[in-house]
């Protein structure tokens, strides 16, 4: 390897490391029908995770199409943030569950 390669190759791990150390996850729990928080804020590569604490299963379904996330009983789901807005969702199976995530760049 010539050592302009090298240096790209510890330019580029270096610019990875420093991607996944600023990711966060945002944990959004659902128990007695309520995802809690209902409204949370999040970054574009940050994961969510939906901790469903019911006996019953939910989703969390984006109103804007980005997502359609199942969430078993008593199970955990995520997704990784792709894109930024502020996102309204709900379960399908009980559609007075509702919240919003707000994904900033």
């Amino acid at each position: 390897m010539t050592p302009r390669r090298i240096h790209l190759a510890i330019l580029l791990l270096a610019g990875l490391q420093s991607a996944s150390a600023h990711a966060a996850t945002v944990q959004i729990v659902i128990d007695k029908l309520v995802y809690m928080p209902a409204d949370a804020s999040a970054k574009v590569g940050d994961t969510v995770e939906w901790v469903n604490k019911d006996i019953l299963a939910h989703t969390a379904t984006a109103r804007n199409g980005d997502w359609d996330v199942m969430i078993g009983p008593n199970k955990t789901a995520r997704i990784v943030l792709k894109k930024a807005g502020a996102i309204d969702y709900y379960c399908k199976f009980h559609p007075n569950m509702k919240a919003r995530l707000t994904v900033a760049p």
